[in-house]
């Protein structure tokens, strides 16, 4: 299950207290100041890391708390500083002050890592007072508390391309078909309840990171839907594909299906509307096997639409390499450039 939101409540450890001590061996009865300054308290950090996918388990723990410092000890020792907290997120995760709402952090990378809450100082022992107008000082300072604060943990996930278009238009079969992914599909929409993640692999030991988010429809922006609550993942894609369907199983029309998709990513954030995005016309094959019919069909898409269009079938694998080699060619132009030189005399 992908739990995308958090909140939790941090709280740094506290500092030791200094220690009031004097030496007291034989033949020292008056041997001076010796206590020791208290352990520092530990911190609560962020990190992300690679192979964390959820934040189920913030969800499922509100409070979390770094180790206090030790008091300090007499014979001048210090006190045990804390230990810090480490609480792994997975990367893509923002860091908000929820109380204020202010954007802490953005751990965006792969062991990127955030100070979320600073451990207390540990006080002083009162050797630390010691001087020649005061040798026998009899205080010492307390430990400083740690740091605490409620944070909002939302999480983006990180992908090479985003898979957009109605429910039920193959995204998860075609996520299925490129990748060792395994979403549920079925002949009913809404089958893809959360996002999902895959991997494609071309030729060459190249790879793509795919992510199918759930099905979009008129109103998503505003609610409607499942997509609208996870439209904030493929603000992180780099291109969208919207897969159409050529011929919809509910009778609509494909390309006011593709306007309104593109309107409601236009609406949620003019990042997803900025983004490049290829159009792939999936399930081609129940066109039949007559080239001609293939060939009108996708035409009356392209002059509807405006756009190249990508023929494919995720259930047969027809096309698809196609698409995804310009996906590729598209996140890495050198490669293409590199390749137009080599074939130049």
């Amino acid at each position: 299950m992908l739990v995308d939101q958090a909140i939790i409540y941090v709280k740094a450890g506290k500092g030791g207290d200094g220690m009031v001590s004097f030496r007291r061996e034989a033949f020292e009865p008056k041997g001076g100041p010796d206590g020791g300054d208290g352990g520092d308290g530990g911190s609560v950090i962020l990190l992300a890391k690679a192979g964390v996918d959820t934040l189920l388990d913030m969800a499922g723990r509100h409070h979390w708390n770094a180790e206090k410092g030790q008091d300090g000890r007499t014979k001048s020792r210090f006190g045990k500083a804390g230990a810090d907290l480490v609480i792994e997120v997975p990367p893509g995760t923002l860091i908000y002050d929820d109380e204020t709402g202010e954007l802490l952090c953005d751990l965006d990378a792969d062991d990127k890592r955030m100070l979320a809450a600073a451990g207390g100082k540990g006080g002083y022992g009162n050797e630390r007072f010691k001087s020649a107008t005061q040798q026998t000082p009899r205080h010492a300072t307390p430990g400083e508390p740690g740091e605490q604060r409620t944070l909002r943990l939302e999480l983006k996930l990180i992908a090479d391309i985003g898979l957009v278009g109605k429910p039920n238009a193959g995204k998860s079969t075609l996520l299925s078909a490129i990748s060792r992914a395994r979403p549920k599909t079925a002949d009913y929409p809404f089958t893809t309840l959360e996002p999902q993640l895959g991997i494609a692999e071309l030729p060459g030991y190249r790879r793509l990171v795919v992510a199918d988010i759930p099905g979009l429809i008129e109103g998503a922006a505003d609610g409607a839907g499942l997509g609208h609550a996870f439209l904030r993942h493929i603000e992180r894609t780099r291109i969208l594909v919207h897969l159409i369907e050529v011929e919809p199983a509910d009778g609509s029309d494909p390309i006011e299906n593709f306007h309104a998709i593109n309107a409601e990513l236009k609406r949620y954030s003019p990042v997803l509307a900025d983004k490049q995005m290829l159009v792939a016309v999936n399930k081609v094959d129940l066109l039949g096997t007559d080239r001609a019919d293939h060939e009108a069909a996708i035409e009356l898409l392209h002059d509807g639409i405006g756009r190249k269009m990508y023929p494919i079938s995720a259930a047969t694998g027809e096309g698809t390499r196609e698409l995804f080699e310009d996906c590729w060619l598209m996140l890495h132009p050198e490669e293409d450039s590199f390749a137009k030189a080599q074939t130049q005399p």
